[in-house]
């Protein structure tokens, strides 16, 4: 018998926390199969703390957050590609579950350690931008 595919996690650092959420700083980003696009972004000491959280290409195809020079080098990205977005997913029990786009948590790939970040561009985004249908 074929056991099921375990949820895979990386830790994760977010110094300054999420907004609300400031004194957590040690997280877990965990992938569970079956459940993708989407992940839990977990607190490590308070695994009952955790959002749902998708890469933002899941939900729309023209995001480009412009991230401050400052949160380029605090999160250590040499290049775009360093990057991994990440959104918070509100979900809601009517079926209008929504993704917060002004405010990503962006991760150097490598590092696995960034910040919640309110771009530049933060009064173009959304929100409270619709999940697509099917998600």
């Amino acid at each position: 018998m074929n056991a099921a595919p375990l949820p895979t996690e990386v830790s994760v650092h977010l110094p300054e926390g999420i907004l609300g959420f400031e004194r957590y700083t040690d997280w877990v980003l965990i992938s569970v199969p079956g459940e993708e696009p989407f992940q839990w972004l977990q607190v490590v000491d308070n695994p009952r703390l955790a959002f749902v959280v998708v890469e933002p290409d899941a939900v729309t195809g023209n995001y480009f957050p412009d991230l401050a020079p400052e949160d380029v080098d605090r999160i250590g990205l040499e290049s775009p590609d360093d990057a991994l977005l990440l959104n918070i997913v509100t979900v809601r029990s009517h079926g209008k579950s929504t993704v917060n786009l002004k405010g990503p948590i962006v991760l150097n790939r490598h590092t696995m350690t960034g910040k919640q970040v309110i771009p530049v561009n933060a009064l173009g985004l959304d929100l409270q931008h619709p999940l697509p249908v099917g998600s």
